[in-house]
């Protein structure tokens, strides 16, 4: 409980701060290569999973034993999604090797699967 919203509030942090870090010291870089909107998705789904990972560590200070334990897996799924996801964007934006987004739908997968278990997480409470 405790972790997932410490995880979630790192990444916050960590979104937050490669997005200025995009915006400002990398912008001409990602112009350049074109990859500006590549980096500003790969901010941006960290950071809404980032806030998700904090609703599910709330959710699990407030649910039953069962509701906890899928909650601790769609967090876990959240965090690998944006590790995966995201981190295989910020690859191919720092590097321009384009064979990082073969790895990308993995992460996304990663990302749905965890909203679906908070959905199922929910029809426990």
């Amino acid at each position: 409980m405790k972790f997932m919203i410490q995880a979630g509030g790192i990444l916050g942090a960590l979104a937050v701060s490669l997005g200025a870090f995009g915006a400002h010291a990398l912008k001409g870089m990602l112009e350049a290569s074109g990859r500006t909107e590549t980096f500003e998705t790969a901010v941006k789904y960290q950071f809404y999973h980032a806030l998700a990972m904090v609703l599910v560590g709330i959710l699990m200070q407030r649910a039953g034993e069962d509701a906890v334990r899928m909650l601790g897996w769609a967090g876990n799924a959240f965090a690998i999604g944006v590790i995966i996801f995201s981190g295989s964007l910020y690859a191919i934006c720092f590097t321009g090797i384009t064979k990082f987004g073969a790895t990308a739908p993995i992460g996304g997968v990663a990302l749905i699967v965890g909203w679906v278990l908070l959905i199922l997480a929910a029809g426990k409470f």
